[in-house]
């Protein structure tokens, strides 16, 4: 799509939404398509304390593990393309940002539809949707029925699937071709707009569903260690998640929360009179978590 580089980010995304025929643009976002970079362990570091760094490897590690939302590379929403040093050659990926009306996504929409079950499916697949062997061979039963159409028994059979692009790659080596096979079979003759509905519909019903997760550390109560912990913004809340259970612990309404504050180092919340005390935690996506709560209450 031709763009104009002078416009704001928000103008552009009027225009490619437009363009697709998507209504809610403020829902949407792009995101930078980068290359991961390797970054030189050798030099300015040294002087870092050596459990500083064993300390912000360790999270690094743990972040790649949970896919959270901090490694999506998000474009501020109030710059241009060329204040943000964005390349004419560079890819830019069009995502949904806030989920906020996704639930009346259906059939009748199938531009929707088709990128809700782009990134659903790629969540499932790359873990950020932490899910059940069942339910994913459940999940990879109504993706055959979108990739190949109906089930055949000639053609799909043991051996016709590379499990890899159909279950999350813990599930890889556990046999799970004849149940996704079962699962895609079930699904009959279903179109494949009504296959992507079933399919975005399951997904909803997943906890993890249109939450974004970031990886922070917080305060253990009356003692001084910190200890990591998944912060989740979703439409109606904020809440803090248990990291390997992916449990939530504690969730406040984004309409408690009064203010906020973002700082290189650490995020503040500010509930007023709903709550003593702040919640803080240690984080350098700070600025990150702002955009996502402010852009929800704007929605609001």
């Amino acid at each position: 799509i031709m763009v104009d580089d002078s416009k704001t980010v928000t103008d552009m995304l009027m225009t490619i939404c437009a363009r697709i025929g998507i209504t809610n643009h403020d829902e949407y976002s792009l995101v930078r398509e980068l290359m991961e970079e390797k970054k030189d362990e050798g030099t300015g570091t040294l002087r870092k304390d050596k459990t500083l760094l064993r300390d912000e490897k360790k999270m690094e590690k743990l972040k790649q593990k949970l896919h959270t939302d901090d490694e999506l590379n998000w474009l501020d929403h109030g710059r241009t393309l060329r204040e943000q040093g964005v390349e004419e050659h560079e890819t830019l990926l069009l995502r949904r940002k806030f989920f906020y009306s996704d639930q009346n996504v259906d059939s009748r929409d199938p531009v929707q539809l088709n990128l809700l079950y782009v990134q659903a499916r790629d969540d499932i697949l790359n873990g950020s949707h932490p899910v059940s062997f069942d339910k994913a061979c459940e999940f990879a039963g109504f993706q055959c029925q979108i990739q190949f159409g109906p089930h055949n028994e000639q053609k799909h059979k043991a051996g016709f699937l590379d499990l890899k692009d159909f279950l999350p790659k813990e599930y890889v080596k556990q046999k799970g071709e004849r149940k996704i096979f079962q699962a895609h079979k079930n699904c009959g003759q279903m179109s494949e707009i009504e296959a992507k509905v079933r399919y975005v519909k399951l997904a909803r019903s997943l906890k993890t569903y249109g939450v974004s997760f970031f990886l922070v550390k917080e305060k253990m109560k009356g003692k001084n260690k910190l200890v990591p912990r998944l912060l989740g913004i979703t439409k109606e809340c904020v809440m803090r998640v248990d990291e390997k259970t992916k449990e939530v612990i504690q969730e406040w309404s984004l309409t408690n929360i009064k203010r906020w504050a973002a700082s290189p180092k650490s995020f503040t919340l500010d509930f007023g009179d709903y709550q003593d005390g702040y919640y803080s935690v240690q984080t350098t996506e700070g600025e990150q978590i702002a955009q996502l709560i402010a852009g929800y209450i704007d929605i609001i």
